[in-house]
């Protein structure tokens, strides 16, 4: 089992001078550079871009849905590289209601299992096709108060990864916890991002 080294990437407006930072996190296989290219087509330009990079390109070895204990101890170093990207945009200056997170699939679930373990209020979260993680919910793990943070969260019908119905209960915990939850099920769509995400992405989260 592996835990990850510290390797970030980053991007955008040099931290010194951003008002704002995004944590983006690659999915399973991926690489920062893949998630940082996201850039391009996502409304990042005035942000401080941070990309961790897993390793071997897995933030945890097995199913999001697997026992937890499966996935240890790379879940929890994974968890612990977020809090310090976390920690070091806020040592340079900038806010949490001015942090974003923003993950693709494997990326997706750690970036909303590290943010609704560590809730409070952020700029935004963007779960591309993601769930919180565990083969059943530790409840007890999801403290704090969103306070109104937008939160993205999609998936397809079926996904191969990512079902709806966990989708579904990660919505209920976050609303539970006052974050604004928009929840998006596309009918068929493969496993990626497609542009319809992107738009509704820029025109709410990153507006």
């Amino acid at each position: 089992m592996y835990t990850h080294s510290k390797q970030i990437i980053t991007s955008g407006v040099p931290v010194q001078r951003a008002k704002k930072a995004v944590v983006m996190l690659h999915g399973r296989g991926g690489t920062a550079a893949d998630i940082i290219s996201l850039q391009k087509v996502l409304k990042l330009d005035e942000m401080a871009i941070y990309a961790p990079q897993a390793t071997n390109n897995s933030w945890y070895p097995y199913s999001f849905m697997a026992p937890v204990q499966q996935n240890q101890p790379a879940l929890d170093s994974a968890l612990a590289l977020v809090g310090e990207v976390v920690a070091e945009i806020e040592a340079q200056g900038i806010p949490a209601e001015q942090i974003y997170f923003a993950g693709f699939s494997q990326g997706a679930c750690l970036t909303l299992e590290y943010t609704t373990r560590n809730a409070r209020k952020y700029g935004g979260i963007i779960a591309f096709t993601g769930g919180l993680i565990g083969q059943e919910l530790a409840i007890g793990n999801y403290k704090g108060d969103f306070k109104q943070t937008p939160v993205f969260i999609s998936t397809g019908n079926p996904d191969p990864h990512v079902p709806v119905s966990r989708v579904q209960e990660s919505v209920t915990i976050l609303e539970d916890m006052n974050a604004a939850v928009s929840q998006v099920v596309y009918p068929g769509r493969p496993h990626t991002i497609s542009g319809d995400e992107i738009q509704l992405v820029n025109n709410t989260i990153l507006k």
